[in-house]
C-alpha cells in the first residue's frame, strides 16, 4: 500500500541524557527521552519519540470546525479569541498556551496535501510553528498511521486502561500495521443507520414506528419495493446518486488496491452503480449530489425524500442543521420538520466517517497533547455529557450502553432513543478492507459514475474515466489491464 515516503532527521536535546533511537532516518542520529526498549521477555516496547514538553504554542491542524467545537466546549481552560475564532488561549495545570487552529478544507485533497507539506519537516520547524495535533479520517488514516509522522499514544502518556472502553474498530483504524502501536484516538464512534421522515413513512407505509418501518427496509429487495411505493405517492426514496454509497463501500470483500497496487473494483461497488442507475432512471432519487445545496434542501421542511443514510455525526449535526434551515434555526418541536424524523437499522450495517486525534512527531507539547486525548476520548463522564448535549455517539462503550438502556430520548427524532440502535450497530462495524487511499478512490469512483447515471457516458466509459482520475491522483497505483 502507498505510504508516506518522506523520512526526517530528528534531533532533540534532553536535559539529563541522550538516548539514541535508530529508525533508518536520514542525516545523523535521533535522540529522545525514550527509545526502543526491551522488556523482561525480550519484546520490543515503543517509547515516546521526537516529542518534548517545552512548547507554549499549540498548533492544531484539521479540515473543519467539528473538533474545535468539542475542544472549546469540553476541554477545560480554553478561551476563544473574540475577534478571531482560529485563535485562542489555554490555561490549565500544564501551563499557559496560545492555541492556533489551522483549518484546510478536504476538497480536492487539499487537507492531506497540507499535512504532507508540513509533517515530514515538523521536527525541524521553529517552536511556534510545530504541528502538535492533527486530525485524520478513516478513509486515509493508514497513510499517516503507518508513517513516521504520528506518535504512539501509549508512549506519550495514554495507557491501555485509558482506552479500554473504546470500540475496538476505532483503535484498529489508527493502529500501525507494522509494529501494532496505537497512533490516534477518537471521541466518537460512527455506526450508520437509515433516517426517515415519519410523515412520509406514514403516507407510504401506513406507519412511522421504527420497528415496523424496518421490516420494509430490512434488505435491498424490501428497500427497492418501498422505493417504488414512495414513487407512486410522489416521493423520492433517496435524494441523490451518493446517498446509499457507504452501505455498499463498507461491505466490500476486498480492498481498493491489490497487494501490488492494482485497482480492484469490488462487486459491492458495482451493485451500488446498478442500483443508483435504476433509481435515477425510474425517478426513485432526486438527482442531487452529496453536500450540494439541492441535497441539503431535500432535508428541509420542503423536502420530498423518504430518508437518508447517515451515521452519528450526520444525524446530530448535518441532518438536524438542514432540517432547521427553513425554520431559521427555530426548533419546531412536534410541528413541522423538527420531530418528524426517526431512525432504523436499514438494509445493511455500515459506518461512515469519524475523526481521530493524532500526536504529530516533533511536537513540543506531548504532555498537553496526551491530556487532551485523555479528557476528550477516554473520560466516561465527558463522553456521556457530549452525547447528552449534542446527540452524538461517543467512543465509550460503557457510557453508551448506559444511555442506550436509559430513558434517554431525542426530541428531534420524535422521542426515539437512537443511541440504543447505534449501540447495536457499532458492534457490527467491519473495517478489515480499509486502505490508506480510500478517500480519493471513493470520491473518484463516485464522480466518474455520475456521468453514467445522467446518461453522459456509458458504464464502460465511466469506468475508464475513473481509472484515469485515480492514477492521476495516485501515480504509484495502476489500472487493471
Amino acid at each position: 500500500m502507498k505510504k508516506i515516503k518522506s523520512i526526517v532527521a530528528l534531533v532533540l536535546v534532553l536535559a539529563m541524557s541522550l538516548t539514541m533511537w535508530g529508525c533508518g532516518s536520514k542525516g545523523g542520529s535521533d535522540t529522545s527521552d525514550g527509545g526502543a526498549k526491551t522488556d523482561s521477555e525480550g519484546k520490543t516496547e515503543t517509547a515516546e519519540v521526537n516529542a518534548t514538553d517545552d512548547g507554549t504554542v499549540l498548533n492544531i491542524y484539521c479540515w473543519n470546525e467539528e473538533f474545535q467545537s468539542r475542544f472549546k466546549d469540553y476541554y477545560p481552560g480554553y478561551t476563544e479569541d473574540s475577534s478571531d475564532s482560529s485563535k485562542g488561549t489555554l490555561k490549565n495545570d500544564l501551563g499557559e498556551f496560545t492555541v492556533n487552529w489551522v483549518i484546510t478544507p478536504s476538497k480536492d485533497n487539499a487537507y492531506q496535501n497540507k499535512l504532507d507539506e508540513v509533517l515530514p519537516s515538523n521536527a525541524d520547524a521553529s517552536a511556534d510553528d510545530k504541528v502538535d495535533i492533527f486530525l485524520i479520517e478513516a478513509d486515509y488514516a493508514l497513510k499517516y498511521v503507518n508513517s513516521a509522522t504520528t506518535l504512539d499514544v501509549n508512549a506519550i502518556g495514554l495507557t491501555d486502561e485509558d482506552t479500554a472502553q473504546m470500540y475496538p474498530y476505532t483503535k484498529t483504524v489508527c493502529t500501525n500495521t507494522d509494529d501494532g502501536t496505537l497512533r490516534g484516538v477518537s471521541w466518537q464512534a460512527t455506526p450508520g443507520l437509515f433516517a426517515y421522515r415519519r410523515s412520509i413513512a406514514k403516507d407510504v407505509l401506513g406507519t412511522d414506528d421504527p420497528a415496523e418501518v424496518q421490516k420494509s427496509l430490512a434488505g435491498w429487495d424490501e428497500f427497492d419495493a418501498t422505493a417504488a411505493k414512495a414513487k407512486e405517492k410522489g416521493y423520492f426514496m433517496l435524494s441523490g446518486y451518493d446517498d446509499s454509497y457507504r452501505t455498499f463501500s463498507n461491505n466490500v470483500s476486498k480492498k481498493w488496491l491489490s497487494d501490488d497496487n492494482v485497482i480492484q473494483i469490488d462487486d459491492a461497488l458495482w451493485q451500488w452503480v446498478d442500483q443508483t442507475k435504476t433509481y435515477t432512471d425510474k425517478g426513485y432519487n432526486n438527482g442531487t449530489s452529496l453536500w450540494s445545496d439541492d441535497w441539503a434542501k431535500d432535508q428541509s421542511e420542503a423536502g420530498k425524500v423518504f430518508g437518508f443514510f447517515y451515521s452519528t455525526w450526520g444525524i446530530n449535526f448535518t441532518l438536524l442543521g438542514n432540517s432547521l434551515a427553513d425554520a431559521k434555526g427555530e426548533e419546531k418541536v412536534g410541528n413541522g420538520i423538527y420531530g418528524d424524523w426517526a431512525v432504523c437499522e436499514g438494509p445493511a450495517p455500515y459506518y461512515w466517517g469519524g475523526t481521530w486525534i493524532c500526536a504529530a512527531a516533533g511536537t513540543d507539547n506531548k504532555s498537553l497533547v496526551a491530556d487532551i486525548m485523555k479528557v476528550l476520548t477516554c473520560d466516561a463522564e465527558v463522553a456521556t455529557k457530549i452525547t447528552n448535549d449534542t446527540q452524538d455517539y461517543t467512543n465509550n462503550k460503557e457510557a453508551m450502553d448506559a444511555i442506550a438502556n436509559s430513558d434517554y430520548t431525542s426530541d428531534f427524532l420524535g422521542g426515539q432513543n437512537h443511541i440504543a440502535l447505534f449501540a447495536a450497530a457499532a458492534d457490527k462495524i467491519n473495517i478489515s478492507n480499509m486502505g490508506p487511499d480510500d478517500q480519493g478512490l471513493n470520491e473518484s469512483f463516485q464522480g466518474a459514475m455520475k456521468d453514467y447515471f445522467t446518461g453522459n457516458a456509458t458504464k464502460d466509459e465511466a469506468e475508464a474515466a475513473f481509472y484515469k482520475a485515480a492514477v492521476e491522483k495516485y501515480p504509484d497505483i495502476t489500472a487493471p489491464k
